[in-house]
């Protein structure tokens, strides 16, 4: 008989693969449902008639049905298993033929990996559930703040209440009270590193999605787990960014997004603790 951790390892991770699929939704819908209620508000203020879609049909993470953005097939069921489908059609849509981005079977495959190690690590138990729902919450703001600088509040909010409730069911390991403190912490400490850059040099260097995505992961793992989250996020910013001024693929204005690296750490934390973090970098208190 197999080990059972590795069943439910595969279980995890086949759920994972379909999380992955909805997270691709997430990642491509969400931004453009905030810029349409953005729309709406504004036409609201200036007293005008709020914008109809240009397709006259509702836009929401459940509908329209999914497409192909070169020729407007619609995707049928045994198209979008996840990996599988890609593979199949050898990365191109069925109809015109166009390349399918590499990046929607990545996300699915990170996601199953991310659920397998959840289910392997805590077993399919609520504590399981939770972490899942950290990673794939953390993913999603990942590729939202990397194609659009934007932390949605309908993605961080949650992930900072679910670490609270998280923490009180005790599935996170960090009482209560650390809970709390980490996301005050969190939410602070950039606040003021916002400031004080604003002041010194009269611009934004970051924007209050950050501070909230630093508030839930100080709620997910305490204020002691804040140093090593924001030192590792840091580190692999800086690297990146350098990469991509070296190859010259920075976007306009030079801007990289922060949030990425924060979830990238914060994922880094789940998997090997926050106190491994400092010991790898030789600053784990005795």
């Amino acid at each position: 008989m197999p080990d059972l951790a590795w069943i439910q390892a595969a279980v995890g991770g086949l759920l994972g693969l379909l999380i992955g699929s909805f997270l691709n939704v997430v990642a491509y819908r969400l931004p453009k449902m905030m810029e349409r209620q953005w729309a709406r508000e504004c036409a609201e203020m200036t007293g005008q008639s709020a914008p109809a879609p240009a397709s006259g049909e509702k836009f929401n993470l459940v509908v329209p049905r999914s497409r192909c953005p070169h020729c407007g097939h619609l995707i049928r069921w045994f198209e979008n298993i996840p990996i599988i489908s890609y593979l199949v059609l050898r990365g191109r849509c069925s109809s015109c033929k166009q390349p399918i981005s590499l990046r929607y079977p990545l996300v699915e495959l990170v996601t199953g990996l991310l659920f397998a190690w959840c289910a392997w690590r805590w077993d399919l138990t609520w504590t399981a559930a939770a972490w899942c729902f950290f990673a794939a919450v953390l993913l999603a703001l990942a590729l939202i703040d990397w194609d659009t600088t934007l932390l949605p509040d309908d993605l961080t909010l949650p992930l900072l209440w679910a670490g609270m409730i998280a923490s009180m069911l005790g599935w996170t390991g960090v009482a209560l009270p650390g809970a709390v403190w980490g996301a005050i912490g969190g939410y602070l400490s950039l606040w003021l590193v916002y400031w004080g850059f604003k002041l010194a040099v009269g611009k934004e260097g970051m924007g209050y999605g950050d501070f909230k995505l630093f508030a839930a992961l100080g709620a997910w793992f305490g204020w002691q787990g804040l140093v090593p989250i924001i030192l590792m996020a840091s580190v692999i910013g800086a690297l990146i960014g350098l990469g991509m001024k070296a190859t010259r693929s920075l976007r306009e204005g030079g801007a990289v997004p922060f949030g990425p690296f924060l979830a990238l750490a914060g994922i880094t934390a789940m998997i090997f603790s926050p106190q491994a973090i400092l010991r790898t970098v030789g600053l784990a208190l005795p």
